[in-house]
């Protein structure tokens, strides 16, 4: 007898939402590496990410941090359609909180730094730049448990090599931001900062191309 071939929308906008968690990293990342290699004055070796958001072209950084906030937030939604327990509301809640921190850090902008942007003699502390580091610290901190979260999660159904290194990538972003928030003034400052920008990214994305993995197939057979 013929198969007729239906559509689970439900299983469909999942996994379509657990997309924009794999392409939030790399859509972060190479929009910052063009700015930060065009911007003058910038310079990779001493200047956080975050930096890019000042200036007269900071509007473009801001820019790419609220849309992969909204791309983290779209991930999210997708994590708690497809995990619907205790584990998967910890993920999908936690991961709502870290892209609403990377929107609020592009609202609150860092304060300048010695030659960035260019003229500026750093020094200076104001309330924008506080509430930066602070939304900065809580979605760096929510990722970092989220991970965690996965972790055991990721256990829970038999993928420990799944949940060993989300462990791992957990760790490293509360350890490069901690080091790089510390010592953000020299090279290894910004080298630990790069070290849990992408240990985050990397996160998402495997976490997000587990579960969309995991999800069922939203083309379904009907005999």
């Amino acid at each position: 007898m013929a198969e007729n071939v239906g559509l689970d929308r439900g299983a469909a906008v999942t996994r379509s939402l657990l997309g924009w968690g794999v392409v939030a990293g790399p859509f972060y990342i190479v929009v910052s590496l063009v700015l930060a290699l065009t911007r003058p004055g910038f310079d990779l070796t001493k200047h956080a990410l975050s930096l890019l958001t000042l200036g007269d072209l900071g509007w473009l950084q801001r820019a790419n941090l609220v849309l992969t906030g909204l791309m983290a937030i779209a991930a999210a939604i997708g994590i708690l359609r497809a995990i619907r327990n205790g584990r998967g509301l910890t993920m999908g809640v936690l991961t709502i909180v870290y892209g609403a921190g990377l929107m609020l850090s592009a609202v609150f902008t860092p304060d300048p730094v010695a030659g960035f942007p260019p003229g500026s003699t750093g020094g200076t502390f104001t309330l924008s730049g506080i509430l930066h580091l602070l939304f900065g610290a809580i979605g760096f901190v929510a990722i970092a448990v989220a991970a965690f979260a996965h972790a055991a999660w990721s256990r829970s159904i038999g993928a420990r090599g799944r949940g060993t290194l989300s462990v791992v990538l957990g760790i490293l972003v509360l350890v490069g931001f901690a080091g790089g928030a510390a010592l953000s003034a020299s090279t290894l400052g910004v080298a630990l900062l790069w070290i849990a920008v992408l240990a985050q990214f990397l996160w998402l994305a495997l976490a997000c191309s587990q579960i969309y993995a995991w999800t069922p197939h939203p083309l379904l057979s009907k005999r």
